[in-house]
């Protein structure tokens, strides 16, 4: 007998940053609206969820968020999504975003994830996984591309080989978090996420990783958006999955 899937929870996308590390890309115009393949990063962001089920989205916006409520506005998105704007201040942090807007997300399970990070993540099993364990969050860990090769050496400091760019030995936050109502009670209005709530969630053993070992990157540096645009350019870009 088929049992009755609960339905996909609305996703919540922090929009709010300046993007001040990528200069030429943000002078003008917001972070969330920096193009990639000539479409904003965060219409790339919604594409991932909306491919995979996902109807319902949040822009919690800040920095010029006139220009990102215009776009969600004008732009045609795919049957059944609805993508809102909700301004939740120019210099608010991200925990103080989501505090702000927790009352408008109902009392059900939300997906949070920021405007410039992208990845080929399986949506489906990271909420099963969610909801499997029971804690009040997960958040996606990924293992980085290092930014340099990596020389090989022996014990007597000869060298024995290189890496061009491995991956890091070390998980780091990749966004793509899943939260239940229990987790905004670890925000306040002026918090940072990834600082006090996340770590007061971990210290009282209610939040939990879900490792994604394909491709994620984040678009931090104007160095990072000319690589994702070589890669959305060549016809190969990972999270294109629609």
């Amino acid at each position: 007998m088929l049992t009755e899937q609960p339905p996909l929870p609305p996703v919540v996308i922090l929009c709010g940053g300046r993007g001040t590390r990528l200069q030429r890309g943000t002078q003008s115009i917001p972070k969330p609206l920096v193009e990639i393949g000539g479409q904003p990063i965060v219409w790339h962001v919604v594409q991932i969820y909306a491919v995979q089920g996902f109807r319902e989205f949040v822009l919690l916006t800040g920095y010029r968020g006139e220009l990102i409520e215009r776009f969600a506005a004008t732009t045609r998105w795919p049957d059944g999504v609805s993508v809102r704007c909700l301004d939740t201040g120019v210099d608010t942090p991200t925990g103080g975003r989501l505090h702000r807007a927790h009352r408008e997300l109902g009392d059900g399970t939300a997906c949070v994830t920021y405007a410039d990070g992208v990845a080929d993540i399986d949506l489906g099993a990271l909420l099963a996984d969610h909801r499997g364990h029971g804690g009040a969050a997960t958040m996606t860990v990924v293992r980085p591309e290092l930014q340099f090769g990596v020389t090989h050496l022996d014990g007597d400091g000869r060298v024995t080989g290189f890496e061009e760019k491995p991956r890091s030995e070390q998980w780091i936050n990749g966004g793509f978090f899943c939260l239940e109502p229990s987790a905004y009670d670890y925000l306040s209005p002026d918090c940072v996420l990834e600082r006090e709530p996340l770590e007061r969630l971990a210290g009282e053993g209610e939040l939990r990783a879900y490792r994604h070992t394909g491709f994620w990157e984040c678009m931090d540096t104007y160095k990072d958006a000319v690589q994702l645009n070589d890669l959305w350019d060549s016809g190969h870009a990972p999270w294109r999955t629609w």
